[in-house]
């Protein structure tokens, strides 16, 4: 039986457990989560997720300064408490201290599920604006709907929730229709391609449940920016990889896409939800898909979020310095750092100030060298990084997936594979020179990327 933190419901649970059930709390997915609310209410669930179901903001600020974690889970998350009353203080905060919204449970049940089974659309429309996927929770409320089949009253709550989410997904294609015909070049995605990576290989993937990714791929920015071609088809699929062939949990890992992928969602993610839940053992991956700049007054190289402007740099973009230094204060074991971005300024994947010319970058200096960071680059510092226009991906991010699906599975087979071919493509097909890097320590070179 799943449950919040005990092996069975105990004699002192129960009691408040069928109180709480015959005061019609029927916002939950089955009996059995309706004596788990009240369970929370009794006291047998961590501290968090009692705070958050009772809407006690200042406790659960208190526990998250206090480092508990705040994607702790115990037959769910503290976020899912709080979606399931309604508090949307409560998760505008575990939001911004770094909850994962699209957590799922084995059968489908997640955040926003819970919000839409209750009715409560502010915070439908918190955990959308954030990310949430719609989608994956209409398919997570028709799997509990079909076994729930003996229960009429809790299938008509998940059939009202479904109905919720239809709604919004309608209204918000009703309200992009009118933009679209005026959509400027730089705002219009990428037309879909399907490459011969884009089909995963059919392995047996063994799960690292201690491993965390952040996939970040934005392809539109707000300020107008030229597009970076195929950015989100890029994050998309290394998340797939991550999940199907590397074996990290899908609620270790955190993708964001475009104006989900803002300099605050940066600071979130890497400062924030990172630090509360990287442990001495664990794995990191961060994989980047977009535009780089380059600060032509130091000759530091930044990261250029869907809110950036590159002459504003300093202010609206995020530092490749930022990124090592605090990857570097990670616990983890082994971090990886994967980059299809490039810093020169001098176009493809790279962006600068107007007026600015452009930078010989030297990314060697770009890293804070540490015996846990390894850092794979698409191109050197005086060079573009091409996106491959048949494959539908950025050229490195082709051959690196590439080669994971044809089993280089140690970080510098890996780069030894994709560098000579990202090379002969960008020299024949494109007629430049994009040489991808790898600064790592010698003792990284061997380091596995997955195991089957």
């Amino acid at each position: 039986m799943k449950r919040l933190g005990l092996k069975k419901i105990t004699p002192m649970c129960l009691p408040v457990a069928r109180g709480e059930f015959k005061r019609g709390v029927v916002l939950l997915i089955s009996v059995i989560f309706i004596m788990l609310v009240g369970m929370a209410m009794a006291g047998c669930a961590p501290a968090l997720h009692r705070a958050a179901y009772r809407g006690q903001i200042d406790v659960v600020k208190d526990l998250l300064d206090k480092g508990t974690n705040v994607n702790e889970w115990d037959g769910g998350t503290a976020l899912f408490a709080a979606s399931i009353r309604g508090h949307t203080d409560v998760v505008k905060l575990l939001i911004e201290r770094g909850a994962n919204v699209n957590t799922m449970e084995q059968r489908g049940s997640s955040a926003l599920g819970y919000a839409a089974r209750g009715g409560h659309r502010d915070v439908m429309k918190i955990l959308i604006d954030n990310g949430a996927n719609v989608d994956a929770a209409i398919r997570g409320l028709e799997r509990e709907a079909a076994i729930l089949a003996g229960y009429p009253s809790l299938v008509a709550l998940n059939k009202m929730g479904i109905k919720l989410l239809e709604k919004t997904v309608k209204k918000q294609e009703i309200a992009s229709q009118p933009t679209m015909p005026v959509l400027r070049p730089s705002q219009e995605v990428s037309p879909a391609i399907k490459s011969d990576v884009d089909e995963l290989p059919l392995v047996k993937v063994k799960p690292n449940k201690n491993a965390y990714a952040i996939v970040i791929g934005i392809e539109n920015y707000r300020q107008k920016l030229p597009k970076a071609d195929y950015a989100v088809a890029d994050a998309n699929t290394v998340t797939a990889y991550l999940m199907k062939v590397m074996g990290y949990p899908e609620e270790n890992i955190v993708t964001l896409t475009n104006e989900h992928a803002t300099n605050v969602d940066f600071a979130k993610y890497l400062e924030k939800w990172l630090p509360n839940n990287v442990e001495k053992d664990s794995y990191v991956f961060i994989y980047y898909s977009g535009h780089g700049a380059p600060n032509p007054n130091t000759g530091d190289a930044y990261l250029v979020p869907y809110d950036g402007d590159p002459s504003f740099i300093d202010q609206t973009g995020y530092s490749l310095k930022r990124l090592y230094q605090n990857l570097n204060k990670l616990p983890a074991k082994e971090i990886i750092v994967v980059l299809d971005s490039c810093f020169s300024g001098a176009g493809g994947r790279s962006v600068l100030a107007k007026g600015a010319r452009p930078l010989v970058m030297n990314m060697d200096k770009q890293v804070f060298h540490s015996d846990r960071i390894a850092i794979l680059t698409a191109s050197a510092g005086n060079q573009i990084s091409s996106t491959h226009e048949e494959k539908g991906h950025g050229l490195f991010t082709y051959f690196l997936l590439k080669g994971i699906k044809e089993g280089n599975s140690e970080l510098g087979t890996l780069y030894n594979y994709l560098k000579p071919q990202v090379e002969m493509i960008a020299r024949k097909t494109y007629n430049n020179e994009q040489t991808p890097g790898l600064i790592a320590p010698k003792g990284l070179l061997n380091l596995r990327l997955y195991d089957r």
